[in-house]
């Protein structure tokens, strides 16, 4: 149940998020939340229940099934000053809301100099046997266009501070939010009072590496970041040491940090739950090879989910996903390069 943090501030990652927005809703009066059922039911996923008892109908405000109209209203009030977070029930459905967001709240600043402090969250991917509809990872939708600022935690803590972070930003920011880590995702969340502007600001600059290696970087984000750990963990015993890299930020994205790991390591594996066509690790790939190709002893490969649809069936997802055995392979194949 979402409600305060527990007292020793260890959170789930669903908590944190909740608890992020509880403290902002307090600190700043022009904070509200608007989405399907976010009022009375909680929201889809329980994570604003107990919000409307506290802040009102007012600053919790229950929408139609109607994403582009949803939207459209978010960027009226945060143009008028307002600091709304629209809660997209499962990110398969931003597609209803795309327009608003690529061709007015991404282009607003651009065209008439008017900020847009809007936070779009998207609860995305799979690994539960959603189907695909309710499965899809869709930051690389959205990573084409200027004027939108892509996040996208792995961790509890990092989706408290991130959070904070995206509704005090003046730009939009759409918040992608792992379902698979809501409940099985724990982490210890700093005090309200030492989340400082400063800390804010360090933790928007991107990239973290969250286990250190001198044989080959693994770069990921969201889920996939604790299995590339894992596999980074049975790597260890096998004399490989894997760096892994957790992006955090997708837009805009840390090169600095990356290149500083490919340097180093020579051998990059990118690893991502959203299909390998066109996914987010093309990208990446392309500015590894521009910017650090001297240093490069084999060329950088993508893991990634193949270029179907998300299916019901649990194991044959489960089959398609990126796994830590699937990664660990791939390592391995790195490092013999």
């Amino acid at each position: 149940m979402p409600t305060e943090a527990l007292d020793d501030r260890t959170s789930t990652y669903l908590e944190a998020i909740a608890c992020a927005l509880r403290e902002e809703m307090r600190r700043d009066s022009r904070v509200f939340l608007m989405g399907q059922d976010v009022a009375d039911y909680g929201g889809v996923f329980k994570l604003t229940q107990g919000l409307k008892d506290e802040f009102s109908e007012d600053r919790v405000v229950n929408t139609p099934i109607a994403e582009s109209g949803t939207i459209g209203m978010a960027v009226g009030a945060a143009l008028l000053g307002e600091r709304p977070v629209v809660e997209i029930q499962f990110a398969d459905f931003v597609s209803c809301g795309f327009n608003q967001l690529v061709n007015v709240a991404a282009k607003m600043y651009y065209r008439t100099q008017l900020s847009v402090p809007l936070v779009v969250r998207l609860p995305s991917g799979g690994g539960v046997g959603a189907g695909p509809f309710h499965s899809q990872n869709v930051e690389a939708w959205f990573l084409h266009v200027p004027g939108l600022k892509v996040v996208a935690p792995s961790f509890a803590e990092d989706a408290y501070v991130l959070m904070k972070a995206a509704i005090r930003d003046p730009n939009p920011v759409l918040y992608v939010e792992h379902k698979y880590l809501y409940r099985r995702e724990k982490g210890l969340l700093p005090r309200p009072q030492d989340v400082s502007d400063e800390s804010l600001s360090r933790v928007r600059a991107g990239a973290r590496v969250v286990r250190s290696g001198d044989d080959v970087t693994v770069l990921s984000y969201g889920w996939m970041v604790h299995r590339c750990l894992e596999a980074a963990e049975a790597l260890s015993a096998q004399g490989v040491a894997a760096e892994v890299v957790d992006l955090r930020v997708l837009a805009p994205l840390d090169d600095e940090t990356i290149a500083r790991s490919v340097k180093k390591n020579g051998k990059v594996l990118i690893v991502h739950e959203a299909p390998l066509t066109g996914g987010f690790g093309a990208e990446i790939a392309a500015r590894i090879s521009e910017h650090c190709f001297e240093h490069l002893d084999a060329p950088p490969r993508r893991l990634a989910y193949p270029d179907t649809p998300v299916p019901h069936q649990r194991p044959v997802e489960a089959e398609s996903l990126p796994n830590p055995t699937s990664i660990a392979q791939a390592i391995r194949e790195l490092h013999k390069w």
